[in-house]
């Protein structure tokens, strides 16, 4: 099949992981991807180009939120335009897009060309941004939430919770998929992280592990106040990213008077994740999302790592306490117990990292297989149409 997949993601996080680990799935697979995105050529081949690094649009804070609410429509009828002219020259079977919020232009073309839509669908927006204070018309925004995810074919949430979200909102349970995200083949192998320990000194430490664009909700603080308290020489801090929320965990640190037992790596190269990850003893969720399906979880669990994490519905779906990984309540001193049984137990720590390998294997919740159910998905739909 020929896949058209739409986006509007700039930068270099994990939702542009999330894009290029599917596409290259996909292609993987036999399929033909064409992206459609604003950092690529018209027509390019999926991974042909790597996105940008960004955060936060410079134009959100320059303009006012109702002025830029209302650019984020009009960017619409301009992807409408480009996605169309894409759809007539490349022909695909079918027309998969990410979702993002005032963004119509896939619905609309789908409907032109007769192309079946998969709506991938990571956070429902309209939510979070209210919750962020970044919303200036929350009913239009639900109701263009609301309209696109009814006009899809087909929807991909990334959890269960995501999913009851989407179904309050009127979608019919037989046009939901639960696609949980996954890892690419390297973090299923067995990887030597020794050059990485000597890269930050780590030999003879235990080491404690986040991965990603750390921010202050994640929780990583509460790690460092943990090892202060504990007064461990052989305890260290690793995180493999960077982030706004780095200067204050330095300081945090220094403050702490552990600053020599905190690194923190800046941004990483995909090849060297799965090394950075297999470098730690004991891998951190400390907060996430109530909906997300957080990228880091199955790469720590490809490598086989103990990993501790919120006891939240969303990680449920994926793990359970005790068998594949320690979750904690969210009583104030639950974290700071379970972490402390695996910083103890290296036992425990082998048994939960083996056991969370197994279950990823096991749930099959790599990228692979995801193309595999997208294109099962894509089938029936092209059946249908």
């Amino acid at each position: 099949m020929k896949f058209l997949y739409s986006h509007r993601t700039r930068s270099a996080d994990g939702q542009y992981i999330h894009i290029k680990a599917l596409s290259d799935a996909l292609l993987a697979a036999g399929h033909d991807v064409v992206m459609a995105g604003p950092d690529v050529e018209d027509g390019q081949s999926a991974g042909a180009k790597k996105l940008s690094a960004g955060g936060r649009s410079r134009l959100r804070d320059k303009l006012p939120g109702a002025v830029y609410e209302c650019a984020e429509f009009g960017y619409s009828m301009i992807s409408r335009r480009r996605l169309g002219a894409l759809a007539r020259s490349s022909t695909p079977d079918v027309l998969y897009e990410r979702y993002n919020l005032y963004h119509h232009a896939g619905v609309d073309i789908a409907r032109a060309f007769n192309l079946p839509l998969i709506l991938e669908v990571n956070a429902p927006l309209v939510d979070e941004r209210m919750a962020n204070g970044e919303l200036a018309l929350p009913g239009w925004a639900r109701r263009s939430e609301n309209a696109i995810w009814r006009a899809a074919d087909h929807i991909l949430p990334v959890t269960n919770v995501l999913a009851e979200i989407v179904r309050r909102a009127g979608v019919p349970d037989e046009k939901i998929t639960v696609i949980q995200n996954g890892v690419e083949p390297i973090f299923l192998q067995t990887v030597d992280a020794s050059p990485i320990r000597q890269r930050y000194n780590l030999g003879g430490k235990l080491v404690l592990g986040f991965t990603g664009f750390v921010r202050d909700w994640h929780g990583v603080d509460r790690v460092l106040r943990f090892m202060a308290s504990m007064a461990r020489d052989d305890l260290h801090l690793l995180l493999v990213g960077d982030g706004p929320e780095r200067a204050n965990l330095e300081s945090l640190a220094g403050s702490l008077g552990i600053g020599d037992h905190f690194t923190v790596t800046g941004v990483v190269q995909r090849p060297e994740m799965a090394a950075h990850v297999g470098a730690m003893d004991i891998a951190l969720q400390p907060a996430v999302v109530p909906y997300a399906s957080p990228l880091k979880l199955f790469e720590y669990m490809g490598q086989a790592r103990a990993i501790i994490a919120p006891d939240q519905a969303n990680i449920r779906e994926v793990l359970q306490d005790d068998v594949d990984a320690l979750l904690f309540s969210q009583d104030a001193n639950d974290f700071d117990r379970k972490l402390k049984m695996l910083i103890d137990d290296e036992a425990l720590r082998l048994r939960l990292g083996s056991a969370a390998k197994e279950s990823l294997l096991r749930q099959e919740l790599t990228w692979s297989a995801n193309a595999r159910r997208v294109e099962a998905i894509a089938e029936k739909l092209l059946r249908e149409k």
